[in-house]
């Protein structure tokens, strides 16, 4: 697969485009991801926010507060509730789609795996990804890790 991408919500009234490749794809296993998935962790894909046009619909969003003064904008269909994406204050010149809104999903391989301290113990993580027990420092390894698995 490559650029364009294109994904919605579940219920269609939300449609968007990712006009360029993804910087990288990762699996969050923190609490807050478990919870706004409804199941053991969330992946998220860092895109450049310039490259994501929302075609159809008006999102909602609402914000949470996280780590170090940092908050995250979640954005969401209005209509079904389906997450789509979300932002940290401190790095407002990407954001993370959530990759399961994609139209198509075949194509898929996450890099890493972050807040492995409270991954389910059932879950099997590769021993091919990265792992980081809370938030990585920077999300550089990941990038790298993601160009390296793409190329």
């Amino acid at each position: 697969m490559s650029a364009p991408y294109t994904g919605g919500c579940q219920c269609g009234a939300v449609r968007y485009t990712l006009r360029a490749e993804p910087l990288t794809l990762y699996i969050c296993h923190c609490t807050e991801c478990q919870k706004q998935s409804s199941s053991a962790f969330g992946m998220s894909m860092t895109v450049a926010r310039a490259d994501v046009d929302i075609n159809q619909g008006t999102p909602s969003s609402f914000e949470r507060p996280a780590r170090n003064d940092n908050h995250v904008v979640c954005t969401y269909c209005p209509d079904c509730g389906s997450r789509l994406f979300h932002a940290r204050s401190q790095r407002p010149d990407v954001m993370n789609i959530k990759p399961g809104t994609l139209d198509d999903t075949g194509w898929l391989r996450p890099v890493a795996h972050i807040w492995t301290r409270s991954a389910q113990p059932w879950v099997t993580i590769p021993k091919d990804t990265l792992v980081f027990p809370e938030q990585p420092p920077s999300h550089d390894p990941l990038v790298a890790a993601y160009r390296a698995a793409t190329t």
